[in-house]
């Protein structure tokens, strides 16, 4: 931790289990803010902190690391009212819901929880289909911002409540599209989804090496295409309606940036690019709770 920095500045606790920790803790302290990295907590070790980060990195990973205290007191954080930002694996963690899971995990992904929305693990793909596309910024700063998706998750449906600060249109990776194309299915059939892992995309029939199924809504193409505006995403209760998808390519329009009270989520990493807006952005709200408590 920086010593220039103010004793009294707000105190931002970064998930340090695995991920891109220290680009956080770098961006925060240039920002003249105090931080600290989170391996193991309970509920009274957080209580000095402002806001937590959970960065981008392997949400199943960090769910198999975690200790058996850090996941509950995290949960109790949240129900302080205290700011929380979850970035690509982080806002995975942070929701309700989860689609997509690792076929290795029993059970499914392990979530944090606390935000009412359905996400959908590596929604625009694998690690070599990362990309950077202009999306946009954060409130009141009015230009696009350099989004950077690595493996990167998308909101398919936000609850009633969440604030959507962001949307993209883009074509699901074959994966995700066969994921899609069975969570159809059971919402057809009236079922609940909270967690759904991988769908085997890969059709086996053939006998003639791999070869993808071809009717996923358009395939697989390792980019993100921007579209014509489509209908808002809701979840009503228990009714997830998902985001329609274009005819012949597939491509939806998900949210990539939403917020409910002092939780943030973003599916990008602002940790990765040389604009700082989404951060200052998330101290704005660290600033205005602790305002509120002193």
């Amino acid at each position: 931790m920086s010593t220039t920095i103010s004793s009294s500045s707000p105190l931002i606790g970064v998930l340090a289990l695995q991920g891109a920790v220290s680009e956080h803790i770098q961006i925060i302290e240039a920002l003249n803010c105090r931080t600290v990295p989170i391996r193991t907590a309970t509920p009274d070790t957080l209580a000095t902190l402002d806001g937590i980060i959970l960065p981008g990195g392997e949400s199943t990973a960090m769910g198999l690391i975690a200790s058996p205290t850090l996941w509950p007191a995290l949960q109790s954080f949240l129900k302080s009212g205290k700011p929380t930002w979850g970035t690509c694996a982080g806002m995975i963690l942070l929701a309700d819901r989860c689609i997509g899971t690792s076929a290795v995990i029993t059970n499914g992904q392990s979530l944090i929880g606390g935000v009412d929305v359905l996400v959908c693990r590596n929604y625009f793909g694998s690690q070599v289909s990362s990309f950077e596309m202009p999306i946009p910024g954060p409130p009141g700063s009015g230009e696009d911002y350099p989004g950077v998706f690595i493996r990167a998750p998308a909101i398919l449906a936000a609850g009633r409540g969440v604030e959507v600060l962001g949307r993209v249109v883009a074509r699901p990776c074959r994966q995700a599209a066969a994921v899609l194309e069975e969570l159809d299915r059971k919402i057809a059939r009236g079922e609940n989804v909270v967690n759904m892992g991988v769908v085997d995309a890969i059709d086996r029939s053939k006998g003639e090496g791999v070869c993808f199924k071809s009717d996923f809504g358009g395939g697989n193409k390792e980019e993100s295409d921007m579209g014509e505006e489509k209908k808002d995403v809701a979840v009503d209760e228990n009714k997830i309606v998902l985001p329609g998808a274009a005819e012949g390519c597939g491509a939806r329009e998900v949210i990539c940036a939403a917020r409910i009270g002092n939780v943030l989520c973003t599916a990008f990493h602002p940790e990765l690019t040389g604009d700082n807006r989404w951060h200052k952005y998330f101290l704005s709200m660290v600033e205005e709770n602790r305002s509120k408590r002193s």
